[in-house]
């Protein structure tokens, strides 16, 4: 069996994710070089995978440096820090699984897909939701013909208020300078999803949204700068940072995000909550992405799609499909059935799946699916139809961005000219 040699950059949440199922599988991947400028995250890796000393940086030049020394790159960096490492490693000839979003611009996508096909390599971009069972019954169930033509979807990404205060306010994620905006660094998976779908390009597009209810208006009376200096409303605020981090101590994933470490003790976490964005009141941070979106999507062949991203929910994924001949509705729970209903007959039938969506549930066995389809794609025995080629990841980048200078300019975007107008 083959053994395919992987390099990492940037070793945080997404990084360590990936590499992890990576090393359930030590007959197919070996980990042999990683870069990341946090100690404990780094150190993480060093031991899980066995990699020596010197293959070890807080930098990714000078492990670029050394030249192509494996057959894949992982680059898992922040969004704004995904550009550079991706061209020089693809100017190095290495294949490529890219944490989405491709970059934050539409220059910086269509730069780096060029780059690509000129240096003739495999990137791919890790839009997970191809690789869950939900989806791929879906798709299954679509191309079947069992719906008829598909007219139109409703789909909605609910955030959950919890995760957009952590992610998306406080977090890595919440202001678009450092990052990027809401639509792309969140739901580029769920653009990407519906023209996976329905295998036909978006035509037109048109979205709304605001930030609406984070903000310092909306602050109660009385509300220090950090909820660890004494709120007045700390019992019962949702969003009260030293319940969610400092009292849970089972959430790792909010416990290291706050102090970017490994393990975090108590500690550390108090340190953050008094130094860092995490600590601060959830309306008196420096955010500015979107809290609720909409986006309106004609397709070819007349399909209209509906897509809502809303932070003022459980959290979730729903889906509704509907056919000259029937329809599907499905809730990326685990929980419930897909339920297919026929026209016809009349009758409606259950399928079930796995997976429950979110980073917590490896966004509906997407993760593990990614890395487990990856190797078979990269030996050349890959036989499905979910990897995305770049060119096609890069063109649903586009349509997002699109999107997102319809809800700015208030206008309806033609996504074939908008495309033309980087050419």
């Amino acid at each position: 069996m083959k053994k395919i040699k992987v390099i990492l950059i940037g070793a945080g949440g997404r990084g360590d994710c990936y590499t992890s199922y990576m090393a359930d599988m030590p007959e197919k991947f070996e980990v042999v070089g990683v870069a990341e400028p946090i100690d404990s995250r780094r150190e993480k890796i060093r031991k899980r995978h066995n990699i020596p000393e010197e293959m070890c940086f807080t930098d990714y030049k000078p492990l670029l440096a050394l030249g192509k020394i494996a057959d894949l790159a992982i680059v898992a960096t922040m969004d704004r820090d995904h550009f550079e490492p991706a061209m020089m490693a693809i100017d190095l000839k290495y294949d490529l699984l890219l944490e989405k979003p491709i970059t934050p611009t539409p220059e910086e996508c269509i730069k780096l897909t060029e780059n690509a096909k000129k240096n003739g390599v495999r990137v791919v971009i890790c839009t997970v939701l191809r690789y869950t069972q939900v989806f791929n019954h879906l798709k299954e169930i679509i191309d079947s013909g069992k719906l008829g033509k598909v007219m139109a979807i409703n789909h909605e990404e609910c955030v959950g208020n919890v995760h957009q205060s952590h992610s998306f306010v406080r977090g890595n994620w919440g202001n678009s300078e450092r990052s990027s905006v809401m639509l792309l660094q969140k739901s580029c998976h769920d653009i990407d999803i519906l023209q996976w779908l329905l295998g036909k390009r978006c035509v037109k597009v048109q979205s709304f949204g605001t930030l609406s209810y984070f903000t310092e208006k909306n602050a109660p009376k009385g509300s220090p700068e950090r909820c660890i200096d004494g709120c007045p409303v700390a019992d019962t605020c949702p969003y009260n940072s030293v319940k969610l981090y400092l009292d849970d101590k089972k959430n790792d994933w909010f416990r290291g995000a706050a102090t970017r470490e490994v393990n975090a003790s108590d500690e550390m976490v108090e340190k953050a909550l008094r130094e860092t964005l995490y600590g601060k009141c959830v309306y008196k941070c420096d955010n500015d992405v979107v809290d609720h979106q909409v986006v309106n999507m004609l397709f070819e062949d007349d399909i209209t799609v509906t897509f809502s991203m809303n932070a003022f929910n459980k959290g979730g994924r729903f889906i509704h499909i509907m056919g000259t001949e029937g329809e599907v509705r499905a809730a990326i729970d685990g929980n419930n059935p897909i339920k297919v209903f026929n026209f016809e007959t009349r009758q409606e039938e259950e399928i079930p799946y796995s997976g429950v969506d979110g980073i917590a549930g490896g966004h509906g066995g997407g993760d593990a699916g990614i890395v487990n389809t990856l190797y078979s794609y990269m030996i050349g025995e890959y036989n499905g139809n979910a990897v995305p080629t770049i060119e096609e990841s890069c063109y649903n980048h586009l349509v997002v961005f699109a999107a997102e200078q319809s809800r700015v300019t208030n206008t309806v975007v033609d996504v074939e000219d908008y495309i033309n107008s980087f050419k």
